[in-house]
């Protein structure tokens, strides 16, 4: 299968980087076109009390904007979602149907729906939420003319389907990437989340962490970084 484009569908501004940074460098690397939809604005996040909380949606999405350049990538949708109290909602599933239909994706990346207690950080209620909106988006919403009609009786957005699915953080995983060479790009775009990341010591430190115990279990060399996910065929 000839991938061309891929869509990105994730909870809160950073998380894609955090789950996936690496993998996404490599994609734009080898010349595939990469977009974001992210479904909340963010205002549950930052560190700094000072800063008003009205002020947080505009600053992480700028942040994400940063981090997305970072990573190759320019095209991005944010949906605006209240962050923490993202629902899995007919229209969110709408909404994120809207943007597959826009992209026409070959293949989408999504938060796992399913809580993994090993990594707990990565089970947040609204990435549970957005995973789950995401794959009924994927099957059956954008593929069926007939789903949200208002996307192709008034919006013009025909049917699409996605042919597969990665899935970040999944409590089972069935494939890794090596991304030892990706860590620069994946680092540049966690520290333009300076809201999310400016207050953690030793960032590369708990990076490296996390992506050396990763490429272990996936068997790579002893000084590979990895990334891992579960794919899904969807055609």
């Amino acid at each position: 299968m000839e991938i061309e484009r891929i869509l990105v569908v994730t909870a809160h501004p950073d998380d894609v980087d955090f789950g996936a940074g690496g993998t996404v460098r490599k994609w734009t690397q080898a010349g595939i076109s990469v977009s974001y939809c992210i479904c909340t604005n963010g205002d549950a996040g930052g560190a700094d009390r000072d800063v008003p909380r009205s002020e947080i949606p505009k600053i992480r999405q700028a942040e994400q904007r940063a981090a997305g350049e970072a990573l190759g990538v320019t095209d991005i949708h944010f949906l605006g979602y209240q962050d923490g109290d993202l629902q899995v909602t007919q229209d969110l599933r709408r909404d994120i149907s809207r943007v597959i239909r826009q992209v026409r994706p070959q293949r989408v990346l999504i938060q796992s729906p399913e809580r993994n207690w090993d990594r707990i950080y990565s089970a947040h209620p609204d990435h549970l939420a957005a995973g789950e909106a995401a794959i009924y988006s994927v099957y059956p919403d954008s593929r069926n003319p007939f789903a949200h009609p208002v996307l192709l009786d008034t919006e013009g957005l025909d049917a699409w389907s996605v042919e597969e699915v990665w899935v970040m953080g999944a409590p089972e995983v069935n494939h890794y990437e090596d991304v030892t060479e990706m860590l620069p790009h994946k680092l540049a775009a966690l520290q333009s989340h300076e809201s999310q990341t400016g207050h953690m010591e030793d960032l590369e430190g708990r990076i490296r962490t996390w992506m050396s115990a990763t490429a272990i279990d996936a068997g790579f060399g002893p000084d590979a970084l990895a990334e891992s996910f579960r794919v899904v065929n969807t055609a």
